[in-house]
């Protein structure tokens, strides 16, 4: 039997009543936001769920009480918008959008009611119950509030974004029509489209026919209004022509989890392709150093170390979702990530940091921090002194008497040492350049350009780390020996120069050259690239071929040369003297981390040796094809796998992939699609500043060193120390990787030579292109290819 009690229950409601229940729905609560804040929103009234649920019991009095109560309120001489209200819908998980019934331009009580039961019927379609099961939501848990609307008559509609939903990016975007929503919401108008970042327009229409004006009302608002929500948003919007009527507000649920990942810091450290051995071994200490770090600056957490990273094509991609993690945990804004990751554009609005309660809550660890790190120097001596005795003992003569298993255990002993190593440079590479960014502004206020600044001056203690220095010397004596004597040193073998006759002298400084730096490669950060005390006829090479840059340190200023008074030359001296002591920490510790890491090539490569006797692997070097997990497990198990084959498919994709082109920054967990570069143009960073024309040399390593001419431009895949040698012919270096502090642009700016890194393509030139290099703009002009 039908109840009669439903005619005193009140199930019409105006959105601006001053107490209204749970169950309008969430579209209807969010809509009463607007309301509240005062964004203009056209008259609104809803229909609460207890009706639907009325409904569903087969009472269709309750048709009857609605239709009352909206004769008591309604204008019907307006046209009405009729819209869902869930309770499940426009949450911040899942947001149903289009899965239920809107009925727009209704007139009429009874047009009204029936478009009413038209939504509420449509909980039950199809769609809507497959959308219910895929986001593990029971059906019985669905309640169906109404919107009814007044209609606005639309001279532009449209829809905007806080936030890019596709990429996460910051920057708000709009798409609008002329008249209705439903040209291109249901007819599929095209809309014109503006993307604005930071006060900055992106993308505007070209010949737009909607007015710029309206659209930079809808820009401000929707920033306005996602501040105030404090969360992404989604708008729908109408503009009468008058005034800009908000009609609907969502959460952008695509947001939840979206990965980001960008080579822009990692190419520093993980330059170019990374072999699976080298991956599974050095990602990890760089990362677990980076994990420490934090730990110490925000406490405990539950960062994965492994996760900070991510392959693409065997290039490595820090996480960016994981590192915005971090900074939320510290309080900083949510764009942080971008201003690290975006060139700052011309007159931009750039977002302004105002600490949150969170980052007061950090202050006093956040001050330890500093303070700790102030103090810094003091422990690096101590460290020095202690860690190199530890790398010492790693006795490579007993090698040959260690089990499989008795290497594992050295190399994870070897791991843990090289971490400590590594979480050291990482914080004496900051310090020093934060130590050089003061200097650099505390100088340009005194009209001094850093660049015409000689920083190191005098630092004779370069000369332990940078061989460089040694080559010079080696070269001078090279060149002061006879002339049959140097071309048959120019032709020998190493073995055959040992053999030489009343050279005691220079084959002495030769081996304690190679004794010194032979540990250095094309790439300190692939112990797969074979090192020069293993090539040892590359150094003879190189000694010989060795060409002294020309010195430009004496066109530079150094300290005492500035027009200094005595006060400023005594405020600038403290930071000036510390600024050069982490410059040379800097090259200590990159110079004691390359030695120590290059350590694991030698353990690794007797576990070749082992792999091959028991036919695991064809030779001992394509252990370095496998991870390390798989290594340990081949030596724990000694169970046989088809090894052969998964190395043999891997070097195939690694070939496959040496050329191809990725983008800096990648969205999703997904690769993206492999594509060629192609035109006539080649695009980087620039990094020091410059013009210059020349030949282009592309070069795989130091063993390409006799290939290069006076005045090359030099192009490289990455650069290492071990590459600086091949700088002094240079007219100009070009790199498909690296940034400001790589050693490409360090050199490249001592030297006073353009340099362009992180050029994707750049060594699928051929030698001998003619090519202009633009320091300033980061651009390559390719103008010709010569024909050999």
């Amino acid at each position: 039997m039908w109840s009669v009690q439903v005619t005193h229950t009140h199930y019409i409601l105006n959105l601006k009543d001053t107490r209204l229940p749970k169950t309008i729905g969430n579209k209807a609560r969010r809509l009463r936001f607007l309301a509240e804040q005062g964004f203009t929103i056209p008259l609104t009234y809803v229909c609460t769920w207890d009706a639907y649920e009325e409904y569903l019991t087969h009472n269709l009095l309750i048709l009857e009480t609605i239709k009352n109560e909206l004769l008591k309120v309604m204008d019907l001489h307006r046209s009405y918008a009729i819209r869902s209200s869930a309770n499940i819908e426009d949450g911040s998980h899942y947001s149903f959008a289009g899965q239920f019934k809107t009925v727009l331009n209704v007139r009429g009580i009874d047009t009204i009611i029936h478009a009413i039961e038209t939504i509420w019927s449509s909980t039950g379609s199809e769609a809507v119950h497959t959308y219910l099961k895929k986001s593990g939501v029971d059906y019985r848990e669905l309640k169906m509030g109404v919107i009814i609307q007044e209609m606005v008559v639309p001279s532009v509609s449209g829809v905007s974004f806080s936030r890019n939903p596709v990429t996460g990016m910051d920057e708000i975007i709009v798409e609008a029509v002329h008249g209705s929503g439903e040209n291109f919401l249901q007819n599929g108008t095209t809309p014109e489209r503006w993307i604005n970042k930071w006060g900055q327009w992106m993308l505007k229409p070209d010949n737009g026919s909607i007015a710029l004006t309206l659209i930079e009302e809808v820009v401000a608002k929707t920033k306005e209004i996602s501040h105030t929500y404090g969360s992404d948003i989604d708008l729908e919007w109408v503009y009468d022509g008058t005034a800009v009527n908000w009609v609907q507000l969502r959460e952008i649920t695509s947001l939840k989890n979206a990965g980001l990942y960008s080579n822009q810091f990692s190419r520093e450290v993980f330059p170019g392709i990374i072999k699976p051995l080298i991956w599974s071994t050095n990602v990890p200490i760089v990362c677990g150093a980076w994990a420490k770090l934090f730990t110490e600056l925000i406490g405990k957490n539950d960062i994965d170390p492994n996760s900070l990273a991510k392959s693409f094509y065997y290039r490595a991609y820090f996480n960016m979702g994981t590192i915005g993690k971090i900074f939320k945990a510290l309080g900083l804004p949510r764009n942080t990530i971008e201003l690290l990751l975006e060139v700052t554009y011309e007159n931009a609005e750039k977002p302004s940091f105002k600490p949150t309660r969170r980052t007061l809550l950090l202050l006093p660890r956040i001050v330890h921090f500093i303070l700790d790190k102030m103090a810094f120097e003091r422990k690096l001596s101590s460290f020095f002194t202690t860690i190199k005795p530890l790398y010492q003992s790693f006795s490579l003569d007993q090698l040959s008497n260690l089990s499989p298993h008795a290497i594992i255990t050295t190399i994870e002993q070897l791991y843990k040492l090289n971490e400590k190593t590594a979480y050291h440079y990482i914080i004496t590479f900051l310090l020093m350049g934060l130590y050089n960014g003061i200097l650099k502004s505390q100088l340009k206020k005194r009209g001094v350009d850093f660049e015409q600044f000689d920083l190191t001056r005098g630092m004779e203690a370069f000369g332990r780390f940078d061989p460089n220095v040694s080559l010079h010397s080696l070269h001078h004596k090279y060149s002061e020996l006879d002339p049959t004597t140097r071309e048959t040193i120019s032709i020998s073998s190493f073995a055959q120069f040992l053999k030489l006759r009343e050279i005691d002298d220079f084959q002495q400084e030769v081996i304690r050259f190679i004794q010194q730096f032979g540990h250095l490669s094309n790439s300190g950060n692939d112990f797969s690239s074979v090192p020069w005390r293993e090539t040892p006829e590359v150094v003879i090479k190189m000694m010989v071929n060795y060409t002294q840059p020309e010195d430009k340190a004496t066109t530079k200023l150094s300290f005492e040369d500035l027009p200094l008074s005595s006060l400023q030359r005594c405020i600038l001296g403290p930071l000036y003297r510390r600024a050069r002591r982490f410059r040379l920490y800097r090259e200590e510790m990159s110079f004691l981390y390359t030695f120590g890491y290059g350590l694991f090539r030698v353990y690794f490569l007797a576990l070749g040796d082992y792999l091959v006797s028991r036919g695991f692997v064809g030779n001992r070097e394509d252990i370095f094809y496998l991870y390390f997990d798989e290594v340990k497990d081949i030596v724990s198990k000694d169970s046989f796998k088809d090894y052969k084959n998964l190395i043999d498919a891997r070097k195939r994709e690694i070939e496959d992939y040496q050329e191809i082109t990725l983008p800096s920054t990648i969205y999703g967990d997904q690769p993206p699609p492999l594509r060629a570069h192609t035109g006539n143009t080649l695009q980087g960073i620039p990094t020091s500043k410059g013009y210059y024309q020349g030949r282009a040399r592309v070069l795989k390593g130091i063993q390409d060193l006799s290939k290069v001419k006076e005045g090359d431009v030099l192009i490289i895949p990455y650069s290492d120390v071990g590459l600086t040698p091949l700088f002094g012919k240079a007219g100009a270096i070009i790199a498909e990787s690296g940034g400001f502090l790589s050693h490409s642009s360090i050199i490249a700016r001592e030297y006073g030579i353009p340099a362009i890194v992180s050029v994707p393509g750049a060594c699928q030139l051929k030698d001998d292109t003619m090519v202009t290099v633009d320091g300033y703009r980061g651009e390559i002009i390719i103008h010709e290819s010569s024909e050999k």
